[in-house]
């Protein structure tokens, strides 16, 4: 990310607390770095601890400050309580949460077993509400104020063919957030979500375009002609989670050049016509980045 484009001033979340789950890779990394830079002690978890450690590294040797990497497998309710007792003890609340894990990969329906399903609504559903729950018990107790966000998809708003598990998922989401915004808003707490269009990554891209064939992946489709960069998305979630927006609760925010708008923002006008010999090409394309993350991974 080019921090130069950043729209805040330095130091404007100095004293800040977040928690950036998935922190280590991807959209989660670019936040962090964006709350790091601006000031804020950024926790970020994953089920890599080595590639948290060197994300924490990295970060810290380009910007200073204080970045703490927890491995913790979101989908076990133990472990993040495990965790955020760590966080409590290594210099008290969290001010902020980024719910950023998430787990997703394209699929005929009628391909998907419970398994390939569980995969991904235990991350984004369930690892998201206990992530969620655990932090946000602690500091209604303690009577403290804190913003969460979470990272959704426009799906939430139309559904998606050939995603079918991550949209369900996405959308439990976004109904938490407006569910806990009007719920625990008078403890101080806010929750807001952004809808992000196409900002590639390495793991979106093996994923939802093994094999360059997914299908939101083309620039060409968008209004802007162009995909989001990442200084971008880390100036919303800024927006978000820093100080003077405190009115701003219960909302999600599109970021995607319109894309929506223009087309819906699904996979289905490209992947509907694809045939079997197609599907078992990128399927097992998938099924290798699959095999390469499990084998890195500490928890899970």
């Amino acid at each position: 990310m080019d921090v130069s484009k950043l729209m805040f001033r330095d130091g404007l979340m100095d004293g800040e607390r977040i928690l950036v789950t998935g922190g280590g890779t991807g959209l989660g990394k670019e936040m962090a770095e964006g709350f790091l830079k601006l000031g804020a002690t950024v926790y970020i978890c994953g089920r890599r601890q080595s590639k948290l450690d060197e994300t924490a590294a990295e970060l810290m040797e380009k910007h200073g400050g204080k970045v703490v990497a927890h491995a913790c497998d979101i989908r076990d309710a133990d472990a993040i309580h495990a965790m955020v007792d760590a966080i409590w003890a290594d210099g008290g609340a969290l001010t902020g949460v980024v719910n950023n894990a998430a787990g997703n990969f394209i699929s005929r329906t009628e391909d998907l077993s419970v398994n390939g399903f569980n995969a991904i609504a235990d991350i984004v559903m369930r690892g998201t509400f206990y992530v969620t729950l655990d932090v946000g018990k602690r500091l209604i107790a303690e009577g403290r104020k804190a913003s969460f966000l979470s990272i959704l998809t426009t799906w939430v708003w139309s559904g998606s063919a050939f995603v079918v598990p991550s949209a369900m998922s996405k959308t439990a989401i976004h109904a938490m957030t407006q569910s806990l915004a009007t719920e625990w808003g008078r403890y101080g707490l806010r929750f807001n979500a952004i809808a992000p269009g196409l900002f590639p990554t390495k793991g979106m891209s093996a994923r939802l375009s093994p094999g360059g064939q997914g299908g939101n992946s083309k620039n060409d489709t968008n209004p802007m002609g162009r995909a989001g960069e990442m200084h971008e998305l880390a100036n919303l979630a800024v927006f978000l989670m820093g100080p003077g927006a405190e009115y701003v609760n219960g909302q999600t925010i599109a970021i995607d050049g319109a894309g929506y708008q223009a087309h819906g923002g699904t996979f289905y006008p490209v992947l509907h016509a694809l045939g079997d010999a197609e599907w078992e090409q990128m399927r097992a394309m998938i099924k290798g980045t699959n095999e390469k993350d499990k084998a890195e991974r500490t928890t899970g």
